[in-house]
Parts: structure tokens; sequence; C-alpha cells
């Protein structure tokens, strides 16, 4: 076998892995991986027509507000507020999730709400 076709046989194979290996990054695993914030979930607020899902990375906190039902849509939001800053929001009319937002609480105690349709949660500081 020659030089030439050695390295179109290894191009390939490093192509093939290199495609497998974005294919297996980029399937999500579940519904909600495909909004997910950056980090490792800490914390899930269920409500009647929905849920908030709270992530933690560093000194960072991320929310994402998911309908129990997706499909049709109708108004969502999710607002992440770290003790003593302003709350950020994310509210629309959405099929399926409203966020992801993000704070930089540090160690501070954050403050989410969720809503989607009638449903609502707030909880409170959380995450001190």
């Amino acid at each position: 076998m020659g030089s030439g076709a050695i390295r179109r046989r290894l191009a390939l194979g490093l192509a093939v892995l290199t495609v497998s290996g974005l294919l297996a990054v980029a399937a999500p695993g579940d519904a909600h991986a495909a909004a997910s914030c950056p980090g490792r979930k800490v914390r899930t607020l269920p409500f009647s027509t929905g849920s908030v899902v709270l992530y933690k990375r560093g000194g960072y906190v991320c929310a994402v507000t998911y309908a129990k039902k997706p499909g049709t849509k109708r108004k969502m939001s999710v607002s992440l507020r770290a003790r003593g800053g302003r709350p950020v929001v994310d509210e629309g009319n959405y099929k399926h999730h409203a966020g992801p937002v993000t704070v930089h609480a540090g160690r501070r105690c954050v403050w989410v709400k969720g809503r989607v349709g009638g449903g609502s949660v707030s909880s409170g500081w959380i995450l001190c």
C-alpha cells in the first residue's frame, strides 16, 4: 500500500471519529438538554404547568423554565436574581421553554421565579 493510500485512510478514519464525537456531544439525552445551562443541575422546582431547573458552575447560577406539555405557544417566563442584584428575566410566548438566564451569584443566595400559562413557582432565597 502506498503512502497516498495510507494518508487517505488515516484522513477518513479521523473524519469518522470527529463526526461521531460531534454527534455524541450534540445529541441531547432528553428534551431538557436542548436549552440546558452549563454546569451541574442543583435544583428542580416543579409546579402545575412546568418546572424550573437550576444549574451552577463556578460562581454562576443559570435557570430555565420548561413547559410540562410543550408544543403550543403560551406565556412563559423565568426570572433569576442574586441577593443584592437585579433580576435577569426572559419572558414571552414560547412553545417549549423560557431562558436560559444566568447571574453571577458568587456565594450569595438566589431567588428564582418561573411561569408557564396559569401556573407558577417562586423559590424564596435558595442556594445560600
